[in-house]
């Protein structure tokens, strides 16, 4: 209920996303509707609406959101024709059906992003495998499919010619091997109004083989120069897109001190799980309230935080004796038949001290090793 109107909200994808945006809604006193093909998807036992259907196909997409007052999403993949359908028949979408688009495909993005003059890794595109060998003197290089990777899937480091041979075969982008330092995210947020709140910049590392966040700490703890950079882009990047929702903007800090956009994403993302135990107003929150017409809710840090993935391994996680130590927060995300190498839940650290941060998700890989 929002301001004696009934509202119902349309999730499209019913992952963790969506699971952890339910807790939100529900403190709004929201319905909410969950469209997505697997049946024992996590957000699906979170709901007495759940649709089974394809939130890529266009007509699944249709009829379940004609039952919706305002459509969200909790994944990239989804049919944007039908969200303008959609849109065109009073149907509130956030993020607009455009946005999304140029987000989808990866080549897109980043040509959106230099239009605007945000900085990116420098890159070619590529049609297919074979057109990679005209560019083996380039290499080391980092190849991504345009379209559909996720979870560190779609992406692949070619180091030598030799490599080439095992790359994926069709559209894709090949970016040049990057110095850095550090890589962070910024949260960001944009109501339809036009305020915009963000988050303090995280820490994100990465497993160098999988290419999926294996940890990350916030603050980041940089310099003031190069977080008002972070804060500067984020706010142009959401304010370009027109965004109405959150964003998750990754960026590199390379070893001269430049910020290069690596990826964004228009929904809750993985670099923000740490705002539920650790700020005032959670990106989940800032979601519901960003979509609904609220004011943008507090972004301050209340505490140092971390924040460890847990990664399918086909083995048992010794979660009891993680979850018995002070300051940790688990989340398991309930996957049913969950592939090797994706994540099954997360685990959050909050500390009064980074060195404490640090410390404890040390603890806590020694003891999922």
């Amino acid at each position: 209920m929002i301001n004696n109107k009934k509202v119902r909200i349309g999730i499209l994808g019913g992952g963790q996303l969506g699971a952890m945006l339910i807790r939100s809604a529900i403190d709004y006193g929201l319905d909410i509707s969950v469209l997505d093909q697997d049946i024992d998807a996590p957000a699906a036992r979170y709901t007495n609406s759940f649709v089974c259907g394809d939130p890529d196909k266009y007509e699944d997409v249709v009829a379940f959101g004609l039952q919706c007052d305002i459509v969200t999403i909790e994944k990239e993949a989804v049919n944007t024709a039908a969200l303008r359908y959609l849109r065109d028949n009073g149907v509130k979408i956030h993020p607009s059906p455009e946005l999304i688009a140029s987000i989808q495909d990866k080549q897109h993005q980043k040509e959106f992003l230099k239009l605007h003059g945000i900085p990116v890794v420098h890159y070619v595109p590529i049609s297919n495998k074979q057109e990679l060998y005209s560019y083996a003197s380039i290499l080391p290089a980092c190849l991504k499919m345009r379209r559909n990777g996720y979870d560190g899937k779609g992406v692949m480091m070619l180091h030598t010619a030799a490599d080439i041979a095992n790359a994926f075969d069709g559209p894709a982008i090949l970016e040049q091997k990057v110095k850095m330092k550090q890589e962070i995210s910024v949260i960001v947020a944009r109501s339809e109004a036009g305020e915009i709140a963000y988050y303090e910049p995280t820490l994100m590392v990465f497993d160098p083989e999988k290419h999926l966040l294996d940890f990350q700490i916030c603050p980041a703890n940089l310099n003031l120069e190069i977080t008002n950079q972070a804060y500067e882009i984020a706010v142009k990047i959401a304010t370009e897109m027109a965004l109405v929702g959150i964003m998750a903007i990754e960026m590199f800090i390379t070893d001269d001190d430049r910020l290069l956009v690596n990826e964004i994403a228009p929904r809750p993302h993985n670099s923000g799980h740490h705002t539920i135990e650790g700020c005032a107003t959670s990106q989940y929150e800032q979601l519901i309230r960003a979509i609904t017409g609220f004011p943008l809710g507090d972004t301050q840090l209340n505490c140092k935080a971390g924040l460890v993935n847990l990664i399918e391994t086909g083995r048992q996680h010794d979660l009891t004796t993680i979850v018995s130590k002070p300051a940790i927060h688990l989340h398991y995300y309930g996957k049913i038949n969950s592939k090797i190498g994706r994540k099954i839940g997360h685990i959050t650290i909050t500390e009064p001290t980074t060195e404490g941060v640090i410390a404890q998700i040390a603890a806590i890989k020694n003891i999922l090793n």
